[in-house]
This record gives structure tokens, sequence and C-alpha cells, in this order.
């Protein structure tokens, strides 16, 4: 599907594949902290950013500089390192926001949209070729993640604000894949993630002053969730993407990402005892199978 997964050596592409299917399991997770968290969506995001940058320093100062890394040399160095936190910020912002403003299940299939527009913007901004047969996996995949929400009926209750924020969130990922994807040729995972943590932060946190009352959360349990939801879906689930983005595609990762609300469903039935019905288990097969189908592209 692209140059670069095709000139990566075999045994480092499987590596970035563990890498990048381990670290969309712990994203996966991300839905459970965000809802056993004692305060708003916002501020949840915020800390999620935050806390991340405690294990990442930590992360820094004990392990060696890639060689392939280098320091930034220029104003323009420093806005590329920079926005991709900026779209990641706006992504959290906006899903959040549609969470109160449409409901769960439009909002939730609606920012699993996101490989249309990272696969449209490989195309369009980077000339990646894209094969048939990622395509129809691609198409698969996202039918799966329909068939996992309830299909077309399961898009009821909502209002078209809402799902436009939606969109717009799934929109600002896909900004946020491409942008680290371009980047990791030239900068190691730590120095991105890092410089993208910070921004998202920065962003994040005038945002969840403005929108909530309660940024601190009061009591150990609240600490516990929004601390696992950084060092977990954060700073483990984004680094591994971020590594995988040195050997695979963005536009394959994002698909590879469509796992994250088959993981969230099982999460849910084991810690919340939410059910999982045919409906569920039909739709997180289907999401398995595009994927399979779209590495053969």
């Amino acid at each position: 599907m692209s140059d670069t997964a095709l000139s990566a050596p075999s045994s480092k592409s499987r590596l970035a594949l563990v890498a990048l299917l381990v670290g969309g399991v712990a994203i996966g997770a991300s839905p459970i902290f965000v809802r056993l968290s004692e305060v708003g969506p916002l501020a949840t995001g915020f800390w999620r950013v935050a806390l991340a940058l405690l294990p990442l320093f930590v992360w820094s100062g004990v392990t060696q500089p890639a060689k392939a890394d280098r320091k930034p040399e220029g104003w323009r160095d420093f806005v590329l390192l920079t926005l991709p936190g900026v779209f990641l910020a706006a992504d959290l912002a906006a899903w959040h926001l549609s969470l109160h403003m449409t409901s769960v299940a439009n909002a939730t299939l609606l920012a699993n949209f996101a490989p249309i527009f990272v696969t449209l913007g490989a195309w369009v901004l980077f000339r990646t070729h894209i094969t048939r047969i990622f395509l129809l996996g691609l198409a698969t995949a996202l039918a799966g993640v329909m068939i996992l929400k309830g299909g077309f009926a399961g898009l009821g209750g909502g209002n078209l604000s809402g799902d436009a924020t939606a969109i717009v969130a799934a929109v600002f990922y896909a900004a946020y894949m491409l942008s680290i994807g371009h980047l990791r040729s030239r900068f190691s995972t730590i120095r991105i993630i890092i410089w993208t943590t910070v921004s998202s932060a920065i962003c994040l946190l005038p945002v969840a002053l403005f929108y909530e009352t309660g940024l601190i959360p009061l009591t150990l349990f609240g600490w516990a969730m929004v601390v696992g939801l950084a060092f977990v879906a954060h700073a483990a689930g984004q680094g591994l993407i971020i590594y995988a983005l040195a050997f695979l595609p963005p536009a394959f990762l994002s698909l590879t990402l469509l796992l994250q609300p088959v993981v969230a469903a099982i999460l849910a039935w084991i810690i919340l005892s939410e059910p999982v019905g045919p409906m569920q288990a039909l739709g997180g097969t289907v999401v398995l199978a595009g994927i399979l189908i779209a590495r053969r592209g």
C-alpha cells in the first residue's frame, strides 16, 4: 500500500504490527477510564495528557537517543512538532463535546470514520498508493463498527450539530495521524510524543476551565482513573502507535485502531457488566476480518 511499508525490514514490520495492536488495545481501554472518572470529560482529557508527561519524561531520561532522531533546528520544526498535539486536543475536545450533544451511538460511530479521512489525506497530500484490497478491508471494518454500534437503526436520538461535531473529531484525529506519520522519518518516538503531549495539554486546559467547573478529582479512586488513562491509554498506547508509524503507513494504522470499539465493548462487559449480544460479537468479528483483508493490500 505504500513504499514505507514495503521497504521496512520484515522483522521490524512484524514488531511494529505487534506494537500497533497492543497500542490499540491500550487506547481501547480509555472509554472505561472516562466513564469512571469523577471529573468532566474535558477535564479528564486534560489530565489524560498532562499526567502522561510523568512516565514520558522518565522514559526520555532512561533511554538513549535514537540514531534517527535529531533536534528541531528552526521555527518550522517547532511548528511541525507542536501541530499534532493541537490536532489531538481538538479531537479530544470535539469527541467529548459530541457525547453531550448527540447520542452516544452517533458520536462513537461517526468519530470512528477517521480512517476514511486518513486514507483520503494520505492519497491527496502524500500521493500514497491505495489498493482496491485495502479499500475493501476499510469498507469491511467500517461495516463491522456500524454493526457493533447497532447499525443504521442505532443512529436515532441525536441532532445535526452533535453529529457534525463527532465528524469534526474524526477529521482532527486523521490530521493527527497524518502529521505524526510525516514526522516519524525525522524524529524519534519519545521526542514526538513529548512535544505532542505538552502542546495538547496546553490547548486542553483553557477549554476544560471554560466549559467545566470541577477540574481536580476529589478521591483516590478519581485520581486512579485519570492516572490510569494517562499511563495506559496515552503514554503506552500513543507511544506504541507512534513507534509503529515508522514502519507502517498511517492509513493502515488508522484502520487497525478500529479495534478500539471492540476492545471497549469487551472491557465494558468484563468491568461494567454491560451485555455483549450477537450483534456486538458479529460486529467485532467483521472488524477483525476487515483488518486482515486490508493487511493483504
